[in-house]
């Protein structure tokens, strides 16, 4: 995949996760991008341990089960995230 799509599907996927993730999340444009993309890292990786067995960082393809994906990893990035700066604050 290019970079480019790398960029639409975090895009896609961070702007999916933050609109059905409850509460308020902070940032912007290119936050809502970096978590998509993160999304789709945690997403793809925890899709290819449940489905093999094996542990790798892999990613997810711009389809639309590979968005739902993206989206769900997304929103677990969302929730580390919110741990993370809840406890340093």
């Amino acid at each position: 995949m290019t970079i480019i799509a790398w960029l639409v599907l975090g895009l896609l996927a961070g702007a999916i996760a933050k609109a059905v993730y409850p509460g308020a999340q902070g940032g912007g444009i290119l936050s809502t991008m970096i978590l998509g993309v993160v999304g789709a890292f945690v997403g793809g990786s925890l899709y290819t341990l449940l489905s093999t067995g094996s542990l790798q960082l892999s990613s997810v393809a711009f389809t639309i089960p590979g968005v739902v994906i993206a989206v769900l990893g997304a929103m677990v990035a969302i929730f580390l995230w919110g741990l993370m700066t809840r406890n340093a604050a």
